[in-house]
């Protein structure tokens, strides 16, 4: 699988996954904005088979209208959601299978940042919008302290060696914040030098595996729902 970051509004990652580097069928995760989408397409003349949809906040679904209209494609995502284009509604335990690209990704509810908050698992990767981020996770916007860190406790089950494809370049705060909340941190510290050479280079720090996030990530190594909250109240005044 051969998977390409498009970038979108100042900090979002548009994911374009191919079944392999030379394949022209490509599903798009989470496409706020169509442009870049469009424009990514036609260079290489490559044909849109299907969306996948984490939330429905704006800057993942916005481009989602314009994409259907050019390539008519299945738009897969929350079966709860606000959002109206999705037309393959999914809930936890579902999977999205398409067979003639040789895919098929394991349907995780991750409420938390939102309610009908979806995260996809599969082939050695998990797409999970605004749920986990390197060294961090999404604002509570929706959901209670008790939903978001149980959804982080079932992507932290997930095998170490996942790659973890988020959809925002958050990285540097992120890392800032988790070196105040755990002070002398090795890893941490390796992490922020690693990230600011790719983010120098104008690399996209993404993704990250989950052995590191268990490593570096205050959120995800919160042992109960209080020490989640009070980390996630802490970084919101950050």
């Amino acid at each position: 699988m051969f998977i390409t970051a498009l970038s979108a509004f100042d900090d979002n990652y548009i994911w374009a996954i191919q079944p392999a580097a030379n394949a022209n069928q490509v599903i798009l995760v989470d496409p706020g904005a169509a442009a870049p989408c469009h424009h990514w397409l036609n260079q290489h003349n490559y044909q849109l088979a299907a969306i996948l949809i984490t939330h429905h906040h704006w800057d993942h679904t916005d481009g989602v209208k314009q994409l259907v209209q050019q390539w008519n494609c299945p738009v897969y995502g929350p079966a709860n959601s606000s959002f109206t284009g999705i037309t393959k509604p999914l809930h936890h335990g579902d999977s999205v299978d398409l067979p003639e690209l040789k895919l098929q990704w394991q349907v995780i509810a991750t409420p938390g940042h939102t309610l009908d908050h979806l995260s996809y698992f599969g082939h050695g990767t998990l797409f999970c919008g605004d749920t986990l981020f390197l060294a961090g996770c999404g604002r509570m916007f929706e959901g209670t302290p008790e939903q978001f860190h149980q959804s982080l406790r079932l992507l932290a089950e997930l095998p170490a060696e996942t790659r973890v494809y988020a959809a925002h370049e958050y990285s540097l705060a992120n890392l800032r914040f988790a070196a105040a909340a755990m002070p002398g941190n090795a890893a941490v510290a390796a992490a922020q030098k690693r990230v600011e050479g790719l983010r120098d280079q104008g690399l996209p720090s993404l993704p990250t595996t989950l052995i590191e996030e268990r490593a570096i990530n205050p959120f995800l190594r919160a042992d109960s729902v209080s020490e989640f909250h009070r980390l996630r109240q802490w970084k919101d005044r950050f």
